[in-house]
């Protein structure tokens, strides 16, 4: 049996439009095919940190497929995964409960069959504080697997050992949920995770979950983690010193709070990357990264010595606040005070008072580039 949990006020800071589309379609479900409807996943577990959740996913028991199908086109639902029984309403996902079970190699080699009980239903789930339901209706929440305990303890712990292993892209999800949310995996899940290949997940699946990572608030967790789980051996053959591992987990810890918001994605691998051995390149490619990955990554990282003329050279073109290592306290404190952390270093030297000078082609723009150094090389030795 359930351990069940009343909870009246779920809803109490859901959005007014995500609440009235949740209230049409589970009234309408409910009224129509007295079926059941359950809130379940992320948004359950939000909803018991204080978060305020984005994605809610619906499961619905107790209608048959062709029942259901037709109550998805009255409601003018969208199918975006019709094998797996998965349908969208403006922004909420609605689906049938589902067991899956691996057939064939790859992401999208799995058997699919309804689930009949909650507890069926629920035990394909990857973690326990993801297996949480909630009964609209009633306005309980089931738990099957001690997910409200796992929860308060900040625990991670596999549902079912059998299911998960079955779908590799948990072991990622693994590292992402510990970096967004503080969570300690529980030993035995640890190993299992351990013990898991990642040879069969495509990159946009690694890139989608590592940069769910790379927003979390407990970055050295996701550190910790990518390596404790050895993805970054599986990935790319790395493994890292105890000594670098601290050096790390500190920066990871005590700098997030001089991040630049929008330049979040990039700091983590920015961080990590001059303490692999690969190249930074290839850690990139295997990771399926965007480009703008390479512009922000490739050839930036921070010299030993941090000086006005580093800082000069490096905000030549723009301001030091689009510079990934700006998150080191003396970057962001010679920028400020020369003037850079938002705009450009001015040498006061123009192609124009070059040109009055004779000077033209080829030789106009080595003579600017002698006179922007000289100003670089000028500037005051108390602010380095």
């Amino acid at each position: 049996m359930p351990i069940i949990k009343y909870f009246p006020h779920f809803f109490q800071d859901t959005p007014s439009d995500i609440l009235q589309d949740i209230k049409t379609v589970t009234t309408y479900l409910h009224t129509e095919y007295d079926a059941k409807c359950y809130v379940v996943g992320g948004a359950v577990r939000d909803r018991l940190l204080g978060v305020i959740a984005k994605d809610y996913d619906i499961e619905c028991f107790g209608i048959e497929i062709e029942a259901f199908e037709a109550a998805m086109q009255h409601l003018n639902a969208q199918g975006v995964g019709k094998s797996f029984f998965v349908y969208k309403y403006h922004d909420i996902d609605i689906a049938l409960p589902r067991t899956e079970k691996k057939t064939s190699h790859g992401h999208r080699g799995f058997e699919v069959t309804l689930a009949k009980e909650e507890k069926e239903a629920s035990r394909r789930r990857d973690f326990t504080v993801n297996a949480l339901m909630y009964d609209i209706h009633n306005e309980t929440i089931l738990d099957f697997w001690q997910g409200v305990d796992d929860l308060s303890n900040g625990v991670l712990r596999v549902v079912d050992e059998n299911s998960f292993q079955e779908d590799s892209l948990r072991v990622l999800r693994a590292m992402q949920f510990a970096a967004r949310f503080g969570f300690k995996i529980e030993r035995n899940s640890c190993q299992l995770c351990q013990n898991i290949s990642l040879d069969d997940l495509p990159k946009e699946r690694i890139c989608h979950e590592f940069e769910k990572m790379f927003q979390g608030k407990y970055l050295h967790y996701g550190l910790y983690y990518l390596f404790a789980l050895k993805i970054a051996e599986k990935l790319w053959d790395e493994e890292i010193k105890a000594r670098d591992f601290f050096s790390l987990s500190k920066v990871l810890q005590r700098r997030q709070t001089d991040f630049v918001e929008k330049l979040r994605p990039y700091y983590f691998l920015f961080i990590l990357l001059p303490y692999l051995r690969s190249e930074s390149e290839k850690i990139l490619e295997r990771l399926g990264v965007p480009n703008s990955y390479y512009k922000k990554i490739i050839g930036q990282a921070l010299p030993q010595k941090i000086d006005c003329a580093f800082v000069a050279r490096k905000t030549l073109k723009e301001g030091m606040v689009e510079y990934v290592g700006n998150y080191h306290l003396k970057v962001k404190e010679l920028a400020m005070r020369l003037g850079v952390w938002e705009q450009p270093f001015q040498a006061d030297v123009t192609p124009s008072m070059l040109v009055s000078q004779g000077f033209e082609g080829k030789a106009l723009g080595e003579a600017l580039q002698r006179e922007i150094e000289k100003k670089i090389k000028g500037l005051h030795e108390d602010c380095s």
